[in-house]
């Protein structure tokens, strides 16, 4: 006589290989999130280290860039602007003191990178004999610190609201007394 199989019989047959249960799965669940709170944060902190190192190489080629066009032009100094270092919109075939095309990174001149905001502000004499770059965060996720620098070369890292600074040579990796471990 063939055996009958009834559902109830399929059910228990087939339990053994119905897959995991409701307590396995929100341990993996449960897992995933461990792992994912220790590492996300770690991820964000090595995104804004690297924004940070990159806001310096910027302001070193900001810092060549001046030096290059204030012995370009002489009757014009250091440049008053990032754009004056760009091309201004020019094919560069012949550079001025308004589009040098020095520096050929657009997103540069145009004064936002790699989540910084740069600035230049000459010291207002005619030629320019002096001027201050200045890279900060665009928010606090892009980054904690604000470099800085001058004619000099000097460069000086510090946390906005904090009143310590650090400073380097221009050829320097930097401090990080202020927290700003580049």
């Amino acid at each position: 006589m063939p055996m009958v199989r009834t559902q109830a019989s399929i059910n228990r047959a087939g339990s053994k290989h119905a897959g995991f249960s409701l307590v396995e799965a929100l341990v993996v669940v449960m897992v995933i999130l461990i792992i994912a709170a220790i590492a996300i944060p770690n991820l964000i902190h090595g995104k804004m280290r690297a924004n940070e190192a990159a806001a310096v190489a910027s302001v070193k080629t900001i810092h060549t860039a001046e030096t290059l066009y204030f012995n370009t032009y002489p009757e014009v100094g250091y440049s008053p602007s990032l754009v004056n270092l760009g091309s201004h919109g020019t094919t560069c075939e012949k550079p001025t003191s308004t589009s040098a095309c020095i520096i050929m990174d657009e997103s540069l001149t145009s004064g936002l990178k790699n989540g910084y905001v740069f600035d230049i502000v000459g010291d207002g004499n005619k030629p320019t004999t002096g001027y201050t770059v200045n890279a900060s965060p665009e928010s606090t996720v892009s980054g904690r610190c604000t470099v800085s620098s001058t004619q000099s070369g000097e460069v000086h890292f510090f946390i906005p609201g904090s009143s310590t600074s650090s400073s380097g040579r221009l050829s320097s990796g930097g401090g990080s007394s202020s927290g700003c471990e580049l």
